[in-house]
C-alpha cells in the first residue's frame, strides 16, 4: 500500500497544478477573465451613468439618485456607492439631492453618446438589423468601440450629424446642438410640426411607435386630444391614434402652416361647367386621411386634366372624366380640389 503513496501523492499534486493554471493562466485564467469582466461592468456602468446624468442635463430635468437607479436598475445603495465613485474621479458633483456633470464629465459622456449614435446609425443605413434592436445593439458597441474606431466609421458614413432617432451625434470635439421642440403631447390641437425626434427608451413603447410608421421628418397634426388617446394625422393623409403616455415619447417642432393659395392660382372644381376642362393644382388641406388619400388615387394629382361631362338632377353628384374614366364627385369633395381652367396658363404648382 505504502509503495504507491508517492505515485498518488504525485498524481494530487498534478490535479492541483492543473486546477490552478486553469484559474491563473496568464490572461485567459479564470480569475483574470472574471477580474476583467468586472472592472469592465464597473466602467460600463459609470459610463451608463453619465449619459443618463448628461441625459438629464440636456433635457433640462433634475437628475437625482432616484433617478440614476431607475434608469440604470440597480439598488439606491448601489447607486449612492456609485456616485461616491464618480465624485472620487472628478466626474460629477453633488449638490442636495441633486447631481451635475464636471467639464471631465461631461466630456467623457458625449465620447459614449457619440459611439452609440453612430453605431445606430451604421445599423440603420449599412445593415439589415431590425430597427427595435439598433439601440440594444449600440448599448454593446458603445462600451467596445475605440475612439479610433469611431472616428474611421464617422468617416466611413458621411459624418453625419444625426442618428436614426433624430438624435444629434455629438461632434469629436463635443459640439452638439441645443436641444429643440416640444413634447407631441403638448401640442395644441390643429397645430401643425414636423417630428424632429423618437425616444427609444423603454423598447415597449419605441416598438409602438415603430408598428405605427413613426418616424422623424414626418408632418403630423393633431385632431383630438381625449385622455385616454391623441388622434393624428400624418403627412396630412394617413390618421393613426397613439395613447398620451406613447406620443410623450414623440418630439416635434411646430412649423407654419402651407400657404393658403388665392382664387387667383385656381378655382374650385365645382365652378367648371359641363364640358369645360380643368387642370389640378392643389387639394386643400382642408382634406385629409381615406378621403385625401381617394381622391389622389382616383388621379387627382397636379397637372391632371379633368372635364366636367355632366350633373345629376338634383345637382349632384357630377360626373367627371379623369383620365379617360367617368368618375362621380359630392360638392362637398370637389369643392376642395383647385383646378385652372384649361383656356388659362397657369403654373402648376403642389401644395407643401
Amino acid at each position: 500500500m505504502n509503495s504507491y503513496d508517492p505515485f498518488i501523492a504525485l498524481m494530487v499534486g498534478l490535479v492541483v497544478l492543473g486546477v490552478l493554471w486553469y484559474l491563473f493562466r496568464p490572461e485567459k485564467g479564470i480569475f483574470w477573465v472574471m477580474k476583467y469582466a468586472l472592472q469592465r461592468s464597473k466602467r460600463e456602468l459609470v459610463e451608463d451613468a453619465l449619459k443618463h446624468i448628461y441625459d438629464c442635463e440636456y433635457k433640462g430635468v433634475p437628475c437625482t439618485l432616484q433617478s440614476l437607479s431607475g434608469t440604470l436598475g440597480i439598488t439606491p445603495n448601489r447607486a449612492s456607492g456609485l456616485m461616491q465613485h464618480l465624485e472620487s474621479l472628478g466626474l460629477v458633483v453633488s449638490f442636495g439631492q441633486g447631481i451635475e456633470l464636471t467639464d471631465e464629465g461631461r466630456s467623457y459622456a458625449l465620447k459614449i453618446i457619440r459611439l452609440h449614435r453612430l453605431w445606430e446609425r451604421y445599423l440603420a443605413d449599412e445593415t439589415s438589423v431590425p430597427e427595435q434592436e439598433w439601440h440594444a445593439h449600440a448599448e454593446q458597441q458603445e462600451h467596445l468601440l475605440s475612439s479610433q474606431e469611431a472616428e474611421e466609421l464617422a468617416r466611413r458614413m458621411g459624418n453625419p450629424r444625426y442618428d436614426p432617432h433624430g438624435d444629434p451625434i455629438p461632434t469629436a470635439s463635443g459640439e452638439i446642438p441645443p436641444a429643440r421642440g416640444i413634447s407631441l403631447r403638448d401640442l395644441p390641437r390643429g397645430a401643425l410640426a414636423e417630428i424632429v425626434h423618437i425616444e427609444d427608451e423603454p423598447p415597449v413603447v419605441y416598438e409602438q411607435l415603430v408598428a405605427q410608421g413613426v418616424y422623424p421628418g414626418m408632418k403630423v397634426r393633431v385632431l383630438e386630444v381625449t385622455p385616454k388617446r391623441i388622434h393624428l394625422i400624418l403627412n396630412e393623409d394617413e390618421e393613426i391614434y397613439l395613447a398620451p403616455i406613447v406620443a410623450a415619447n414623440v418630439t416635434v417642432h411646430p412649423i407654419e402652416e402651407p400657404k393658403v393659395h388665392s382664387e387667383k392660382k385656381g378655382i374650385p372644381l365645382t365652378q367648371l361647367k359641363p364640358g369645360e376642362k380643368g387642370r389640378v393644382l392643389w387639394i386643400s388641406s382642408a382634406c385629409r386621411g381615406a378621403q385625401r388619400r381617394r381622391l389622389m388615387d382616383l388621379g387627382l394629382i397636379p397637372g391632371t386634366i379633368v372635364q366636367v361631362e355632366f350633373t345629376g338632377a338634383s345637382g349632384e353628384p357630377v360626373a367627371y372624366n379623369i383620365r379617360g374614366a367617368t368618375i362621380a364627385l359630392r360638392t362637398d369633395q370637389s369643392d376642395l380640389i383647385y383646378v385652372a381652367p384649361i383656356s388659362q396658363t397657369i403654373e402648376v404648382e403642389h401644395e407643401v
